[in-house]
């Protein structure tokens, strides 16, 4: 089983620069999608419901922005897509499809920079992880749980092209970093960085100017974390940077039966 994470930074742009193609190539038993910046009613047909395909969508109430959805093969047995706090709901970061007993998030944490790069909404963006963290938490007591998405937050050094000129950028903030820490000790195993504990150089967000992509100065800031239990079924975790169609690029793993 493959699952797959993709910010695709304007689901209706990315459709335009092969999304579908993607959909069909990438294997992916299950993609989930972040910054879908659409409802619904706003896609055609054949993005709401691809053949072959289950959707399940949770977008922000301000159009045009955030929103989530998990795209998969088999039908969810049940879909999740709220926080016990409204002020997170109305901005349409989480959603999670259950299989059974297997768990599965997609979920767009916020920046914590603000519209002024103050760092203003650092404050929301814990309050949110903490929240998810609560959620997930009953969640990994009933089966395996992944989760994915846009985590806004390089944790380690490594995990940004140039972490000294980042210390007080949201994304890389001692606090964020913490939290993201906080995840780990309880449990949550960063499963591309199990397999590549000590590798520089993965990223899964680049600038869209100056060459960033081209000369890999980037960010890892989309993530697939699993519970122990889920983590045990890991054959592979990957990094697409090759795949084009957003700022972000696809992460992902397979999973076996065991």
């Amino acid at each position: 089983m493959r699952i797959i994470s993709w910010n695709v930074n304007g689901l209706r742009a990315c459709v335009k620069k092969g999304f579908h193609e993607f959909l069909q190539s990438s294997g992916a038993d299950v993609l989930c999608l972040q910054e879908v910046r659409a409802l619904p009613e706003q896609l055609d047909e054949r993005t709401l419901n691809p053949p072959g395909w289950y959707t399940s969508f949770f977008p922000a109430e301000r159009k045009g922005y955030a929103g989530v959805a998990i795209f998969s093969r088999a039908k969810p047995t049940r879909v999740i897509t709220r926080l016990p706090e409204e002020e997170f709901n109305v901005e349409g970061r989480f959603i999670v499809a259950k299989f059974g007993r297997m768990s599965i998030a997609s979920i767009y944490f916020p920046k914590g920079s603000g519209r002024d790069r103050d760092n203003s909404r650092v404050a929301y963006k814990l309050a949110f992880y903490q929240s998810a963290e609560r959620e997930l938490e009953k969640l990994r007591t009933t089966g395996p749980t992944f989760v994915l998405g846009d985590f806004n937050t390089a944790h380690t050094e490594i995990d940004l092209a140039r972490p000294k000129s980042n210390m007080k950028t949201s994304g890389f903030l001692p606090e964020e970093r913490a939290e993201f820490t906080r995840w780990i000790e309880k449990g949550w195993i960063d499963v591309f960085r199990k397999q590549h504990p000590d590798e520089s150089g993965h990223y899964t967000w680049w600038r869209q100017w100056g060459g960033a992509k081209e000369n890999n100065v980037g960010w890892r800031i989309d993530y697939v974390l699993a519970s122990k239990s889920a983590a045990k079924s890991v054959t592979d975790a990957f990094i697409w940077p090759e795949v084009i169609g957003s700022d972000h690029c696809p992460v992902g793993i397979d999973i076996g039966s065991g």
